[in-house]
């Protein structure tokens, strides 16, 4: 019989809470542990621009359109699939509110078309990969190329400018800043933010998530209805694009057919940068969050720095390209 102290051979054995929470939720912690660091170099090296509250609120005003797309691509990752069609989905989303207020519409009513329009073309991808069969990849790029030439040919590069929506009760409670000039539409992306965290983490619907994306068959064989899964993320990405869409009109005031053009790359770099890998099975909700919060510190950094925008891309490619290094080296893929 072992004459170790019983206290030491426990604590072999079992590990401390708060390290196996860290060790749990170290993707999560990874980007807000990078977001943190990379705010302290900034204020370092631009302390006049970074020590100012409205340098964070400009970045607030756009900032939610990034997290309402990122928080359901990270449920199309973790259930092994992707999406690139939804910066044309934000812009065909936003071009059917935008028509509803420029007749004289409510805004109210455009919100839910806009909402409808992301469902069904959500529900067209997810067609398209599960039961045709096309390859996620291919068909959400293609998709994204016939969305955006469909709302050229519609509109011939004309503009909607909607300035009667200053005012409206819609806009006042979505984008005014009341709560200590914080903008509301920041608030809004918080709270879905933390809806998409507990669908993710809690509900039945993230469980079969993961597990269609760790392996599709062993789901099947649980009772999971894999093809209803997968096309539900695929609604779910039209969703939060449409949520994208109607904000930055909403924001701007003004719809332009090259609307969700810009949103690719950057929301790609943060779903990756939040931790969520590309093989599918895992990922955070959180992280993605944090994700997009860093790529959209970028820009404004690199400016405050005294370089050009020209560095802007060349960050993203390289913070996706650590990140997924990160990513293999932080843990192997549990099944």
């Amino acid at each position: 019989m072992s004459t170790q102290p019983v206290d030491q051979r426990v604590g072999r054995d079992e590990v401390h809470p708060l390290i196996k929470w860290m060790r749990n939720n170290r993707r999560v912690l990874t980007s807000a542990g990078f977001l943190f660091l990379m705010l302290i170099a900034f204020v370092i090296a631009s302390p006049d621009v970074f020590t100012q509250f409205r340098t964070y609120r400009s970045v607030m005003i756009a900032l939610p359109v990034s997290i309402f797309v990122v928080i359901p691509l990270v449920f199309v990752v973790t259930a092994g699939e992707i999406d690139l069609s939804f910066p044309a989905v934000v812009g065909m989303a936003s071009y059917g509110f935008a028509a509803i207020v420029d007749a004289g519409g409510n805004p109210l009513l455009g919100i839910f078309a806009a909402l409808a329009i992301g469902v069904v073309l959500g529900y067209l991808n997810g067609i398209l990969v599960v039961h045709i069969g096309l390859s996620a990849l291919v068909a959400t790029l293609g998709m994204n190329f016939l969305l955006r030439g469909l709302i050229n040919i519609t509109v011939e590069g004309f503009s909607i400018a909607m300035p009667e929506l200053r005012g409206t009760l819609v806009h006042s409670l979505m984008t005014d800043d009341p709560i200590l000039g914080i903008p509301n539409q920041m608030l809004w992306a918080t709270a879905f933010a933390i809806l998409g965290l507990f669908l993710y983490n809690y509900h039945r619907f993230g469980i079969h998530v993961h597990c269609v994306g760790d392996h599709p068959g062993s789901a099947a064989e649980m009772g999971v209805n894999v093809a209803r899964t997968r096309i539900m993320v695929f609604v779910f990405t039209g969703i939060g694009a449409a949520l994208a869409g109607v904000f930055s009109v909403m924001i701007n005031f003004v719809w332009w057919p090259t609307t969700g053009d810009g949103l690719l790359l950057p929301v790609l770099a943060g779903l990756f940068v939040g931790g969520t890998p590309t093989w599918g099975g895992i990922g955070t909700v959180l992280g993605g969050a944090f994700g997009v919060t860093i790529v959209s510190f970028i820009e404004t950094g690199v400016i405050a720095a005294g370089l050009t925008g020209f560095f802007t891309q060349f960050f993203y490619g390289l913070i996706i390209i650590v990140s997924l290094i990160g990513q293999r080296f932080n843990g192997a893929r549990v099944r």
